[in-house]
């Protein structure tokens, strides 16, 4: 059976030294974490020892598509366990790479509906640069032309800030996402689920199994058969559910491994990691 395998990277799979210990006690040892992104010679994300062969075998058994907010740069950074995918979703669904490379009708094609459906981003880089007060905004970044967010401090950031950029965004055809540090302003029309539902036409996919934890996760998880999310991030923040989604209670690094577990069982697989198979 062909299965696509669709997972968000950041704080789903692959995580901070900080984000790692998430739901982690001050006395509880973090696990043992291997490398799987360096930025600067410095080491970035880090998934567990025990998710390295949970993920080398979701390459090898099925169409397993990294599916990131990144940009095609930041995204290169990471290099996960395994064969090297065939297809990668960056940009939120701006980019479908192939073979690393970006397919320039599918972006055409995000181009052309953006330019219908949302306001300029123009517009939106130009309301944030007023908005926005230096005491708590580090950097505002514009990605791949395609959206745009901010590095905020978090605890300093004004309770109102959030839904009065979202009142703002929504009337523009913009959602908002607040994940960490960054506040993300993103099209509505721009989804990492209509890019998993592209790479499923072309392989032929009977099945279609997906995780993320964050707001711009939401049509991903909608464009599978089912999916699975951790127990952080602000899926659980808001209580976001829905039909054929799993709520995981594992928080932090281990939630990562758990969630590669349960898309290796889901799809059917069962290897050296020693999964059973899980009733559909």
């Amino acid at each position: 059976m062909s299965v696509v395998v669709a997972s968000d990277l950041d704080r789903t799979l692959v995580y901070s030294e900080a984000a790692a210990r998430l739901g982690l006690g001050v006395a509880d040892p973090t696990p043992e974490l291997v490398c799987v992104e360096e930025y600067l010679g410095a080491p970035m994300s880090f998934v567990t020892r025990g998710a390295v062969e949970l993920l080398r075998e979701l390459a090898e058994r099925t169409t397993f598509v990294p599916t990131t907010t990144r940009t095609r740069e930041q995204y290169a950074r990471i290099v996960l366990p395994g064969r090297v995918p065939e297809f990668a979703i960056c940009a939120n669904g701006g980019h479908l790479l192939v073979d690393g490379e970006s397919d320039p009708d599918w972006h055409a094609g995000v181009r052309a509906a953006l330019a219908v459906r949302a306001a300029p981003l123009g517009e939106v880089v130009a309301h944030l640069e007023r908005v926005a007060r230096p005491e708590w905004t580090h950097k505002l970044r514009v990605a791949e032309e395609l959206f745009a967010y901010l590095v905020v401090e978090r605890a300093a950031l004004p309770g109102e800030f959030v839904p009065e950029v979202s009142a703002w965004a929504g009337e523009r055809g913009y959602g908002v996402s607040l994940q960490g540090r960054k506040l993300y302003l993103v099209p509505d029309a721009l989804t990492k689920g209509d890019a998993v539902r592209e790479v499923a036409r072309r392989v032929s996919a009977e099945a279609v199994f997906a995780a993320g934890d964050s707001l711009l996760d939401i049509e991903l998880l909608r464009a599978a058969d089912a999916g699975v999310r951790p127990g952080h991030g602000e899926l659980a923040e808001s209580g976001w559910a829905a039909p054929g989604v799993e709520a995981l209670l594992a928080q932090g690094v281990t939630a990562g491994e758990e969630i590669a577990a349960w898309l290796l069982a889901r799809s059917g697989v069962v290897g050296s990691a020693g999964l059973k198979r899980r009733p559909g």
